[in-house]
């Protein structure tokens, strides 16, 4: 998770240099990432199961699993990485892509995304 001065040096920095920010809040952000262990689970209120003590394994990963983020964060920055952003050192919620003269700056906090860049014209 990005840390709060990382946030605000970011939106003091692209005050400063006149830098469009953009927020975006991800829905459904934790739902439906692949899991990499076995997690188990009691059935859910209403299913009527009546084989006794049973437990349901989970292929997919449900808000509030504590590997939910995990999944989401990891997933992210892997695709940022492919696209050729770049992790900071200080913050690996920070990621930075420099492209030429242009520059786009990205945090992530929990699911959402905090975006700034120097050239807006360019995608």
């Amino acid at each position: 998770m990005v840390k709060m001065t990382t946030i605000r040096s970011l939106i003091v920095a692209a005050v400063k240099r006149q830098w469009p920010i953009y927020q975006m809040d991800v829905n459904n952000a934790f739902l439906h990432g692949d899991l990499h262990e076995d997690i188990y689970m009691k059935p859910p209120q209403g299913l009527n199961v009546d084989i006794g003590n049973i437990v349901c394994k989970l292929k997919k990963s449900l808000y509030g699993l504590k590997q939910a983020f995990r999944q989401w964060y990891a997933r992210l920055s892997d695709t940022l990485r492919d696209i050729g952003f770049q992790h900071s050192k200080n913050d690996n919620s920070l990621f930075c892509k420099l492209q030429g003269q242009s520059i786009v700056i990205l945090t992530v906090y929990v699911d959402d995304i905090v975006v700034t860049r120097n050239n807006p014209e360019k995608s």
